[in-house]
């Protein structure tokens, strides 16, 4: 099987971004620990997302300023439209994960930072996994 150097790219990306804004969204998470639980949810997914992006954004651009100069600005837009439609699709999913189960979590009393990261990781791991795929199916890398 040929390794896919762009994918993994990506999910170097994606591993490093978790990892930062798994940590500081489980700081949110327990600095909320006195409000109701479903603002602490949304907090803290707010806060997540606001990390995440903003590091891959960065991550992302050092990483193909080089690539795009390269190419054409056609390709450039078809592969921009395809990486943001996986993105949107994997944001779907983890949504779908990530919210519910955080605040599941937090009903059932789990500590506020433990209960972030819980969630984080299952939610992650699956977004992952649907943007790899999708970006695989739609043959952008």
């Amino acid at each position: 099987m040929k390794l896919n150097q762009q994918l993994l790219q990506i999910n170097r990306n994606f591993l490093i971004c978790f990892a930062i804004s798994a940590s500081l969204s489980a700081v949110v998470a327990q600095l909320l620990a006195d409000q109701e639980n479903y603002l602490n949810t949304t907090f803290t997914i707010i806060f997540g997302y606001v990390v995440y992006f903003g590091i891959f954004s960065v991550l992302f651009y050092f990483d193909n300023r080089e690539r795009y100069k390269n190419m054409k600005s056609g390709l450039i837009k078809k592969e921009i439209i395809a990486i943001i439609s996986s993105f949107g699709v994997g944001e779907i999913i983890y949504l779908a994960i990530r919210w519910p189960s955080l605040y599941y979590f937090l009903e059932i009393g789990i500590e506020p930072y433990l209960a972030s990261l819980i969630s984080e990781v299952i939610s992650t791991a699956c977004y992952m996994a649907s943007v790899t795929v999708f970006l695989r199916k739609t043959k952008t890398f």
